[in-house]
């Protein structure tokens, strides 16, 4: 695959996990937004990691190790840096029962929506960098 492939890869992955995040919101299931919210990001992260490097993205789904890895974390503003630190544990810490009904109970409908704004916010502005 070409390098362009492969960011066109990352990107269709990113927008159809968020398209299921969004299918999950209007079905109420609060907690697997969060989680396909973060995989939307990790996704667009891994799009733009493609982009500036000449090697794979790491096989991680810490959104701050791949944008330091990918050499853009710098660029990032210092909202989008906050939100990566709310959005980091929807993933790891959901597949673990221990923190799953802890995570459960934080993720409220207006959580949940803002969680779901702040990501198509975030894939929009590393879209625009890949443009």
């Amino acid at each position: 695959m070409t390098k362009k492939e492969i960011v066109e890869h990352w990107i269709k992955l990113s927008d159809n996990d968020l398209k299921v995040a969004e299918d999950l919101f209007v079905l109420k299931h609060y907690l697997y937004v969060g989680f396909m919210c973060h995989q939307s990001i990790e996704k667009i992260f891994k799009a733009y990691f493609a982009k500036l490097n000449d090697t794979p993205p790491p096989f991680t789904h810490d959104l701050r190790i791949i944008s330091t890895q990918g050499n853009f974390s710098d660029e990032l503003p210092e909202e989008q840096k906050q939100f990566i630190r709310i959005l980091s544990p929807l993933n790891i810490r959901l597949r673990y029962p221990e923190y799953k009904d802890v995570i459960f109970k934080q993720m409220t409908k207006d959580v949940t929506w803002d969680i779901l704004q702040k990501t198509k916010t975030l894939q929009q502005w590393i879209k625009e960098k890949l443009s």
